[in-house]
């Protein structure tokens, strides 16, 4: 009774037109106006290329490998920058960009002005004429002096040969008393303080000097590991041309040019981050400069 009650009270309500609302919102619409709406046009059907299906052998399971901390192997890649270098290698490479970086004197930078490649081939070739006997030479040579000394045949010393001085006492004493005809110096030695003086001195007492790369190289030419400093006293007649040539290339290189050297300082030369700001900052200044003057 109360639903059929309702219902007409409803239809009464909405003016006799059913119990639905469509006649209401037919009605609400204005009159002469057609609801708005464009039919759009149907997609175009894809033709769908029918992929062939992979076949998968189930007796193969795939297992993706997993790279995050703790998993799986790492591929393999270069390590380098990873590796922990021994001690001397990392001072080493320390040093050599301090020297870069820092601002280095003239008596310490000019140890970086080596000997050309082909002139200190020649100067090495020439040296190794004049190595000094080996404590086996000097052995043999005793030995054959003692026995012709036994046999009675009287002790005649040998005359010593022409042979490369080496150590830097020696050569400072050699240099000082003018008996040094050419110096060559290592431009590697460790500390620095024992040779930083011998240029100056060599200046000093008109004895030409060069600086050679690398200590082991001059140690080979005397039996030793390493040297600091090995000097020309005496040479053979046949070798006399060989060395004045090699004297007059290097006096004009270092001795002659002993007042330039002196004042040419080193080092100050900015790593790459420091170079890729200034850049940035450089770049930014020029830009903001542009576009005030339009």
């Amino acid at each position: 009774g109360i639903e059929r009650r309702t219902g007409g009270d409803t239809a009464a309500r909405w003016g006799g037109r059913g119990h639905s609302l469509t006649g209401f919102l037919s009605s609400a619409q204005p009159k002469g106006k057609k609801a708005k709406g464009k039919k759009v046009a149907p997609a175009p059907a894809v033709v769908k290329k029918q992929e062939a299906k992979k076949v998968v052998n189930p007796l193969f399971e795939k297992r993706p490998k997993n790279f995050g901390i703790g998993q799986d192997i790492q591929p393999k890649r270069d390590l380098t920058r990873f590796v922990k270098w021994p001690r001397y290698i990392r001072l080493q490479r320390q040093r050599a960009i301090l020297y870069k970086r820092l601002k280095v004197p003239p008596a310490i930078n000019q140890f970086t002005q080596a000997l050309d490649r082909q002139t200190a081939t020649q100067l090495l070739k020439l040296a190794h004429k004049y190595r000094p006997e080996t404590k086996q030479e000097k052995k043999q040579r005793l030995l054959a002096r003692a026995e012709k000394k036994a046999a009675g045949k009287g002790d005649v010393p040998t005359k010593r040969p022409p042979v490369l001085r080496a150590g830097v006492n020696t050569v400072t004493t050699l240099v000082e008393n003018k008996k040094a005809q050419l110096v060559v110096i290592a431009h590697d030695v460790d500390p620095i303080e024992l040779v930083v003086f011998l240029p100056a001195l060599c200046r000093k007492m008109g004895v030409p000097y060069c600086i050679i790369k690398g200590k082991a190289r001059l140690g080979r030419l005397v039996h030793r590991k390493t040297c600091t400093t090995v000097a020309f006293t005496q040479v053979n007649s046949e070798d006399k041309g060989a060395l004045a040539k090699l004297v007059e290339a290097i006096r004009t290189n270092y001795n002659d040019r002993y007042d330039e050297i002196r004042r040419h300082w080193g080092g100050n030369v900015l790593g790459p981050k420091s170079v890729a700001r200034i850049a940035k900052l450089e770049k930014a200044k020029a830009k903001e400069l542009a576009t005030k003057l339009g």
